[in-house]
């Protein structure tokens, strides 16, 4: 009899293929290792059990951006853009008017629908807005708004994942999880990529903040901001039961584990994600409380930000940027949303009021505190809507002749910050609002910018999957130069 230890099965025998496999990688790493060194790429200090940079780690971007952060206000549903930020005249004197227009649209529409909502002018610009945002309008001299946007197709889901995802049809990261990918975060405690929607998800649900094939840790969080509560805001932030110390050491044990399985798994994105979450998990505990606590700031900023959910959470998410978050997406309408299909008057005066304080006290917020510079925020949603009335049956409408619907022939989206230009319009829509006929910016120029910004070749932020190097923009979009300061 032996005594000595009987190797496992799995351990012993390797098949023809596992061996070559073997091999081949041995070899290929000790040419790897040489050119690496001449690239000083591995230090000869390095241990081989030193552990990798976390993947949220700050990254630096191809060149040196003008933004360092994004809050994205998604107006969902749909804003009209003759009721907001695009002014039309000759739509106001053709008021129950057939319009010389070429419509194609989801329903039957009728004849020209005038704004019932006046606009002014406003700053040194004197930028024209409408009585819908007076305290959005008040910071026009730094906002660049873009009044010839336009998308693929009429349909909120298509739409969305556009604008979210920079694909209408197939799983594609989202913006912010490009975002994080390429730049990192600036606190490990805290995720790179929130999202906070109130009352629920919006259509197409998880799909607007996912991270599809880049790595998990990369997917946006989602918070459900109509609580107050911030254990009910992040489930299971607190432990009521363990310590800090003992947590840590439950990680520790659990995160060894997770390593060696992994090790024999390399490659498996789900897993590599699921171990960086639960290290996210602890961590969060740190600082996630402290964030969401609006309470913690003084009342005056309270006060200027205003009452109700969406001036809570646009407060809340410059408590994010200033704990180093990267990107913020903050929903607006997901429950009730800007999709007025009848009663306009009513209902979007009704989503502005919920909006406008809270949006021109983070502008004002921003600047004074000097972050307004380095930090791009954006409004809009996925289109717009007709200049035409709609018309029932059939439609959305419920038989009322006063709402407008989709339209993703030409919209009107806004940035501020950043290093945008401020107090300027760009591109134009034909003199009734409904297509972007001057300087028509897709939705694909619009990512392709909004990445120059933060110092990115939208080309080049790439990720390889399936033999394709896919990015944001697809294989379109154009950075659009004039909208830069």
């Amino acid at each position: 009899m032996t005594n000595h230890h009987q190797p496992r099965l799995e351990d012993s025998f390797l098949t023809r293929r596992e061996f070559l496999s073997r091999c081949g990688m041995g070899m290929g790493m000790l040419g790897l290792a040489g050119l690496a060194a001449n690239e000083g790429i591995f230090h000869s200090t390095a241990r081989a059990d030193t552990a990798l940079p976390s993947p949220l780690a700050p990254k630096a971007p191809h060149f040196p951006g003008t933004a360092k952060r994004v809050i994205h206000i998604f107006a969902n549903g749909g804003p009209s853009q003759v009721d907001t930020f695009d002014p039309k005249p000759e739509l106001t004197k053709n008021h129950g008017k057939e319009l010389p227009l070429q419509l194609k649209t989801e329903r039957r529409t009728g004849a020209g629908f005038g704004s019932p909502f006046k606009f002014q002018k406003y700053g040194q610009s004197g930028i024209e807005v409408s009585e819908l945002f007076p305290h959005v309008a008040e910071s026009v001299d730094e906002m660049c708004i873009i009044r010839s946007m336009h998308a693929d197709v009429p349909n909120h889901e298509p739409s969305l994942m556009l604008m979210n995802c920079g694909e209408a049809r197939l799983p594609r990261p989202a913006m912010g999880s490009w975002v994080t990918y390429g730049l990192g975060t600036e606190n490990q405690n805290l995720p790179g990529f929130i999202s906070m929607c109130p009352g629920g998800y919006p259509i197409q649900e998880s799909q607007n903040w996912q991270s599809a094939f880049l790595p998990g840790i990369f997917q946006g969080t989602y918070i459900n901001t109509a609580s107050t509560d911030v254990e009910k805001l992040i489930e299971n932030i607190r432990n009521n039961y363990t310590s800090l110390k003992e947590q840590r050491e439950q990680i520790d044990l659990l995160q060894a584990l997770n390593q060696r399985h992994a090790a024999k798994r390399q490659g498996e994105a789900q897993l590599e994600a699921r171990i960086q979450s639960f290290e996210l998990a602890y961590r969060m505990q740190l600082d996630a409380s402290d964030a969401f606590d609006i309470s913690k700031e003084p009342e005056h900023v309270r006060k200027m930000y205003g009452e109700g959910t969406q001036a809570r959470q646009l407060l809340i998410a410059r408590r994010l940027l200033e704990k180093g978050v990267r990107f913020v997406q903050v929903w607006h309408g997901a429950g009730q949303p800007w999709d007025s299909h009848d009663d306009i008057e009513k209902n979007h005066g009704r989503l502005a009021r919920e909006c406008d304080q809270g949006i021109g006290a983070l502008l004002k917020d921003l600047k004074q505190r000097g972050m307004l510079k380095d930090t791009l925020v954006i409004w809009g949603g996925e289109f717009g809507r007709t200049p035409v009335v709609e018309l029932p049956p059939p439609g959305a409408n419920a038989g009322k002749v006063n709402g407008r619907d989709h339209n993703h022939w030409g919209f009107t989206m806004w940035m501020a910050g950043g290093g945008v230009k401020g107090g300027t319009t760009y591109g134009a829509t034909d003199q009734f609002g409904f297509r972007a006929v001057e300087k028509p910016v897709h939705v694909h120029d619009l990512q392709a910018t909004i990445l120059h910004l933060l110092g990115f070749d939208h080309e080049k932020l790439t990720f390889r999957y399936a033999g394709r190097d896919f990015r944001l923009t697809d294989v379109a979009g154009n950075v659009v130069k004039e909208l830069l300061a």
